[in-house]
């Protein structure tokens, strides 16, 4: 049955919707189909053919192509963008193009294989294909590739009025500005002034005496994870970017820095999973199983260690069957405590609030805090333990066990962490399986030892 246009909200990409334009595809239905696409915000419409199988997707754009748009483009994964740019007639692709800032059409070619790349740079204008060019000329992952070339500037003599005057004329202002960039005849920034300001102050007033108190610059060559930290830290709007001799080459506007934000946080969630930082649901099922192996093998490496602790103790665990019943809730909330300070870690560390002058503070802490939660808990599994054994003994054990493994946890999940980013290996990424290791370890020790000991 379809679904009438009156009976879905208007821009909502919802499940009847999604099920809509399936059904308009199926039937290819051009009309319905763009009944369907054109109220939606170019976000849901990337998200949509993300959502949709290949085969649907493929249709979709043989029946649609014309109607992609460069905001569509930018917004779209990077596992399927070349798909797309693949079915755009060039004049699509020329047009679609156009219509971005030069950060977005560098963020798109960064992803694109050679050819792609140079079908793109040939659809931009001259000047703005410089700029491209000039942009992708930096290191990856650098603010020259973040930065737009877009920029309003003005000489720091400019009084408002002259200012107002030159912005009402200029054909080459961006579609959204924050600051009017005050440079001196090298074009070295000065200051920038906000448009609220510009707009509240007098014509006869100089730009120079209405500037923001605060002002910074950032090289082109800095990381794009420094420059997110810096408007995060500092709660920038925007921010001119310097080339090697001050001069000014471009701006970066807050939501490319929110945007570094959001993948960073993205990939250290993926990366603690053992999971590829660019997997998403458009991988094949090779892909998606080439990039969870890595980390798979080290997991049973290192669980091939933790089993070789327990069968060190193999005689033990004949004669006592209890002990292997107990064994997975030791290994478990030592997992689970160690995951815990290991995730706080590991984000303090990105943020930078994590440093060498506060580390043996937070050692401490967590050390305190582990100890704290290895009480609590080692008194209740003890208790648990008398009443489900009958074993006075057993229920010792199990406590102190469980008070050496919640120690070793939250220390492991902190200094495991502060080790591997000190030898520059990404601790996001690799401390996942060393910590469950040490967790493990540790737990599986302390709890078959201490039973052979007092026990047996």
């Amino acid at each position: 049955m379809t679904e009438n246009p009156e009976d879905l909200e208007e821009d909502a990409l919802d499940a009847r919707r999604v099920s809509a334009i399936r059904m308009a595809v199926e039937e290819e239905d051009t009309a319905r189909l763009t009944e369907l696409l054109e109220p939606l915000h170019a976000a849901d419409i990337a998200d949509m053919l993300e959502q949709i199988s290949p085969s649907e997707r493929r249709v979709l754009l043989r029946l649609w192509s014309g109607e992609i748009d460069g905001d569509i483009l930018s917004e779209l994964d990077e596992s399927i963008r070349e798909e797309v740019i693949e079915s755009l007639a060039p004049n699509v692709l020329a047009e679609a193009m156009r219509e971005l800032d030069t950060d977005d059409v560098v963020d798109i070619l960064e992803d694109l294989e050679m050819p792609q790349q140079q079908r793109i740079l040939g659809a931009l204008e001259d000047a703005d294909r410089v700029a491209v060019q000039q942009a992708m000329s930096y290191p990856e992952y650098s603010a020259g590739r973040l930065m737009q070339r877009e920029v309003v500037v003005a000489p720091d003599h400019w009084t408002v009025g002259q200012a107002i005057d030159y912005m009402r004329v200029s054909k080459t202002l961006p579609d959204q500005f924050y600051h009017v960039i005050l440079v001196d005849p090298r074009m070295k920034p000065q200051g920038y002034v906000t448009l609220g300001r510009v707009l509240s102050a007098r014509r006869d007033v100089l730009l120079s005496a209405i500037q923001e108190e605060s002002f910074r610059t950032i090289e082109a060559t800095e990381p794009e994870a420094d420059v997110a930290y810096v408007f995060n830290q500092y709660h920038l709007i925007s921010c001119p970017v310097v080339d090697e001799h001050d001069r000014l080459v471009g701006v970066i506007t807050i939501d490319d820095a929110m945007n570094v934000l959001d993948e960073e946080h993205e990939e250290d969630m993926l990366r603690l999973a053992g999971v590829d930082d660019e997997s998403s649901l458009s991988d094949t099922v090779w892909e998606a199983a080439k990039g969870r192996a890595v980390w798979l093998f080290v997991n049973l490496l290192t669980a091939i260690l933790a089993s070789s602790v327990i069968g060190a103790f193999a005689n033990e665990i004949n004669k006592m069957v209890a002990l292997a019943v107990l064994m997975p809730i030791v290994a478990s909330m030592g997992g689970n405590a160690g995951t815990q300070t290991m995730t706080v870690a590991v984000r303090a560390l990105a943020t930078r609030d994590l440093t060498a002058q506060n580390a043996l503070r937070v050692i401490r802490r967590e050390a305190a805090v582990g100890a704290l939660n290895g009480v609590v808990f080692g008194m209740i599994m003890a208790a648990i333990t008398g009443v489900w054994f009958g074993i006075p003994m057993l229920a010792v054990v199990i406590g102190a066990a469980m008070i050496l493994t919640l120690i070793a946890a939250a220390a492991g999940g902190i200094l495991i962490p502060m080790g591997l980013q000190r030898f520059g290996i990404d601790p996001a990424l690799a401390s996942g399986p060393f910590v469950t290791t040490v967790t493990d370890v540790v737990g599986f020790f302390a709890f078959l030892g201490l039973a052979s000991w007092v026990l047996l």
